[in-house]
């Protein structure tokens, strides 16, 4: 005999149930139950890469709207501002804390270099200030050193400072754990490889996308539009305007997005103005490292290697 619990009924139709089954996505179907709850709903405490792949996979099986995903997490407060370390303090963090000191060493193997006293001081800040364990310190920078070298190519190294502005992002965004972080990073590499598919339906070929353009491209992706709907919106960009034009390619992209049109069937079936088909060809994708992109594999490789080397410096404190 079937049982449920006290309480209201939710239901869904039998449709949206077997489009789930087939997805076979257990955060899709999650965020679905999310949804027909509606403002009843317990936040699910997602970070926003988890969520938006889960609302993504929704609107793609044409079970959610565009204008229903979830609002983000409210960001994790942060002090007033950062203290001002001296150089006592961290000679004595150094000394008397075997995880910092460990770090320490550590980012100076990754970065090629050893840390300045001021490069120092920036690392404690993340370590103590932001209070993030030495473990994401170490993804996050794995991932700014990929980043760096993917921009501007060959064995370079980036600069403290642009791993502090990373780190404050990811602490922003709630990514603060080693779990979070490992999630956060599987979204990124996630968004970087739809990225190299899209880059040929925008034009770019042969060069990485400079920084105002991988924006754009990831406010489309994120919005769940499909490659055809892009190379339509594109191809419309540039009949009308003679080459390029991010932000009108936008304007156009926006609209649909705001009407949960996100294919180019989509678009055909709600404008007749739009032609019925996306453009002609398939469009071959940028080759796997062409744009000096690591491997998902070395991503995890260094996950591993910094949980197995916090794992080490923790014994050795105790």
């Amino acid at each position: 005999m079937n049982e449920t619990l006290p309480g209201g009924i939710l239901s869904m139709t039998g449709e949206a149930a077997d489009r789930l089954l087939r997805l076979g996505d257990g955060d899709a179907a999650l965020l679905y139950l999310h949804l027909l709850r509606g403002a009843q709903a317990a936040p699910l405490g997602w970070d926003q890469g988890r969520r938006s792949a889960a609302f993504r996979k929704l609107l793609e099986l044409g079970l959610a709207r565009a204008e229903q995903e979830p609002a983000p997490p409210a960001s994790p407060p942060e002090p007033e501002a950062p203290p001002e370390y001296s150089t006592a303090d961290l000679t004595r963090e150094l000394e008397q804390d075997p995880v910092f000191s460990g770090l320490a060493g550590e980012m100076e193997r990754r970065l090629g270099r050893l840390l300045s006293t001021a490069d120092l001081r920036t690392l404690y800040t993340l370590y103590d200030y932001l209070d993030l364990p030495a473990e994401v310190i170490l993804m996050l920078t794995t991932w700014c050193v990929q980043e760096f070298r993917r921009k501007y190519g060959g064995e370079r190294w980036p600069r403290m400072a642009q791993i502090r502005q990373e780190a404050f992002r990811w602490h922003r965004q709630g990514v603060t754990t080693a779990e979070a972080a490992e999630a956060h990073l599987r979204a990124l590499t996630a968004l970087q490889d739809r990225e190299r598919e899209v880059l040929p339906l925008v034009g770019i070929t042969g060069r990485a996308p400079v920084e105002r353009e991988r924006k754009y491209l990831a406010q489309w992706i994120g919005q769940g539009f499909q490659n055809d709907a892009l190379a339509l919106a594109y191809e419309k960009t540039v009949m009308r305007k003679g080459s390029m034009d991010w932000s009108y390619m936008n304007g156009i992209l926006r609209r649909w997005h705001e009407k949960g049109l996100h294919t180019a069937g989509q678009v055909a079936a709600a404008d007749s103005d739009y032609p019925r088909r996306a453009p002609g060809g398939t469009v071959t994708a940028t080759p796997p490292g062409a744009l000096h992109q690591p491997p998902a594999s070395q991503v995890r490789e260094d996950m591993e290697r910094a949980r197995r080397l916090m794992e080490e410096m923790k014994r050795k404190g105790e």
